[in-house]
């Protein structure tokens, strides 16, 4: 490895509203990417199916002692274990997916680490990695070598770190694509996941780094997917605006939405013209709805059969579909 690569370089990182310096996650950088041939993509599984197979047996007041142990000693733990909402932040999901070798404080702990090891975890960051170039290789075919400006619609996004990954990806591969001025707008009731995916996206734009000299900017939309009218009215004004839009939701809508928020909102970006969406889809096996059960969120396990029907309804076929264990990525286009 020569000197001033990414694997010898130091980590960029941004601040989150608390005041807790995150790095910025890249997976084009050796430290986060995750290989998904199918040796390593299969030894993932395997690992992962270990552990859940560990615990399949435990007697539930067995595990309930296990995760309180878990939640005292580790701050991750507490976050996946400990949290009464029905949904995982966005910025905890993020910190799970740092690998323990970038754990900043107070993530930190020998406990966290061991939690950040895991295998689940790497899955997770392989969901974003993944879904980052679904997004990627499908703007690389409909962006044209024109001005038009570029808005990724990112639905329940959190630092939108998926979206960031994406243009990473294209400036590397396809830098002339990004001559633009380029929008990430971030769709989501949640406010702190956009502010980090801010000051990232400022992070990732100083000198010498990967989105250096790009016109881009990361905007917050307050959003409720239950709630379409302000995205159909939004993406109404960027179509006579004449801008390129497209679409995603790793670890979002798809994953925790009922199925009317589902097509309601796939048949808003359909009627405002987005030609591209990638997302996540969580898979409906045994072993996931028993993780479910144990987490209390409120994850809907469809797999891609119960959401290829609904993707119909809102507009969209599916045109790729990977699996990763605990949830499918999907690259969506129009019908």
């Amino acid at each position: 490895m020569t000197a001033g690569s990414p694997a010898t370089s130091t980590l960029i990182r941004a601040s989150t509203r608390d005041g807790i310096c995150l790095p910025v996650i890249d997976v084009t950088d050796p430290r986060f990417a995750v290989a998904d041939d199918p040796p390593h993509l299969n030894s993932l599984l395997e690992a992962s199916a270990r552990v859940e197979q560990s615990g399949r047996f435990v007697p539930r007041f067995i595990m309930r002692l296990i995760i309180k142990g878990l939640t005292r000693n580790s701050q991750l733990a507490r976050a996946l274990y400990g949290s009464n909402s029905e949904f995982l932040p966005g910025l905890p999901t993020y910190i799970m997916k740092l690998g323990p070798e970038n754990l900043p404080p107070p993530y930190d702990s020998a406990a966290d680490k061991k939690f950040a090891a895991l295998a689940h975890f790497t899955l997770l960051r392989l969901r974003t990695q993944q879904t980052a170039r679904l997004l990627s290789d499908g703007l690389a075919k409909d962006l044209a070598d024109d001005a038009a400006p570029l808005h990724l619609i990112n639905v329940a996004g959190g630092p939108a770190i998926d979206s960031l990954n994406a243009i990473i990806q294209l400036r590397r591969n396809r830098p002339d694509l990004l001559q633009r001025k380029i929008v990430i707008d971030v769709f989501d009731l949640d406010d702190a996941g956009p502010f980090f995916g801010a000051n990232a996206l400022a992070s990732l734009m100083a000198a010498g780094r990967p989105l250096a000299g790009l016109d881009m900017a990361l905007v917050h939309r307050r959003y409720d997917w239950n709630e379409t009218a302000a995205l159909t009215e939004y993406l109404a004004a960027l179509a006579k605006a004449g801008a390129v839009t497209a679409a995603s939701s790793e670890g979002g809508l798809f994953e925790y939405g009922e199925d009317d928020a589902i097509v309601a909102n796939l048949e808003a970006l359909h009627a405002g013209g987005v030609r591209l969406i990638a997302g996540s889809v969580t898979n409906d096996d045994k072993a996931r709805r028993r993780m479910i059960r144990e987490s209390g969120f409120n994850l809907k396990p469809r797999g891609v059969l119960r959401f290829r029907p609904l993707a119909a309804r809102g507009g969209y076929a599916i045109e790729r579909a990977d699996n990763f264990h605990f949830s499918t990525t999907v690259q969506l286009r129009p019908l």
